[in-house]
């Protein structure tokens, strides 16, 4: 009994010890596997080959060096009247959505030109033109539009007051993260954004790890990218800005719902307009010419104008 009953005490111990040891072996295993996983899938996109001729001709290439030292490019886009005037007038800074590019966001740059907005398309890192990054994720799109931010209020051409953020998908997730603590944006257009980026990963993460698994993983995504997604979900960032928010959604969007865009007009209605285009998919940026009328009445009314222009009426008439 003697030997047996002293063993107690030095056995536990060790037992758990090595539960412990290998309870710590099996999530450096699984953490290596999710990282992998994550990074192979979600981490950064497949750069396509840049086709020059989608760019406009009238556009001026942009270089921001950024305080990592990487390089962001992008366009910048002047209707005639505000490149003769010289004075400082509103611009668009507009950023496009995971594995896109600014070349694909060309064609809402028209509208925009159309409302006298000078136009800046940013390629966010690991995208397009622009220099890498780690991991691509919607707080590093919004990193970069800081940056193309700081970049643009030093321009002269440029009235720091009248800036409206533009961003489809992700990008749009990230103008509302960033004028959540930018006070001094004038307005944000949000065109397919999602609503809870948590809630859209883990559906995601089902159909590829097992249940008790997804958990898991989904808290290795905050690890990876430094936040929580509570921080940076745009259900709770847009309640955050004080600026007002034009929500753009396609009815027949197919991989963001329409029910989060008017989840999202439902948490600000007061400050919310929500915009929806009947005919489009997820990014059928051509179909935002349906709703040209609705986004000069946006930027009207948000001060996002040059001074002396009218406000279309919503049959296409000026007012007054």
């Amino acid at each position: 009994m003697g030997p047996l009953a002293g063993s107690i005490p030095e056995t536990v111990p060790l037992r758990a010890a090595a539960w412990a040891a290998g309870g710590t072996g099996v999530l450096w295993v699984f953490a290596r596997v999710i990282r992998g996983a994550l990074t192979r899938r979600f981490g950064r996109p497949v750069r396509r080959v840049f086709e020059a001729a989608r760019v406009p001709s009238d556009a001026a290439d942009v270089r921001i060096v950024t305080e990592p030292g990487a390089i962001l490019r992008g366009w910048l886009r002047e209707p005639v009247a505000a490149r003769e005037s010289g004075r400082p007038g509103p611009v668009a800074l507009v950023i496009h959505g995971w594995g896109a590019s600014a070349a694909d966001m060309v064609p809402l740059s028209q509208p925009l030109l159309d409302a006298g907005l000078r136009v800046l398309l940013l390629d966010a890192r690991a995208h397009g033109r622009s220099g890498d990054v780690g991991v691509a994720t919607m707080p590093t799109f919004a990193e970069d539009l800081r940056t193309a931010l700081g970049w643009l209020r030093r321009q002269p051409g440029i009235d720091p007051d009248r800036i409206v953020l533009v961003g489809h998908s992700v990008g749009a997730g990230a103008a509302l993260f960033v004028a959540a603590d930018d006070h001094a944006i004038a307005g944000v257009i949000s065109i397919s954004s999602m609503a809870a980026p948590r809630e859209f990963m883990a559906e995601r993460l089902r159909a590829r790890l097992p249940g008790p698994a997804v958990w898991l993983a989904l808290r290795y995504v905050e690890h990876i990218i430094g936040h929580r997604f509570a921080e940076f979900s745009p259900l709770y960032t847009i309640g955050r800005s004080t600026a007002p928010v034009l929500l753009v959604h396609g009815a027949l969007d197919s991989t963001i719902p329409l029910a989060d865009a008017e989840r999202l007009h439902a948490r600000i209605p007061d400050r919310s307009t929500l915009l929806v285009l009947p005919e489009a998919d997820h990014a059928d940026f051509g179909s935002i010419q349906e709703g040209k009328l609705s986004l000069l009445r946006f930027v009207y009314d948000a001060g996002v104008h040059p001074g002396g222009t009218t406000c279309p009426s919503p049959k296409g008439r000026p007012d007054g």
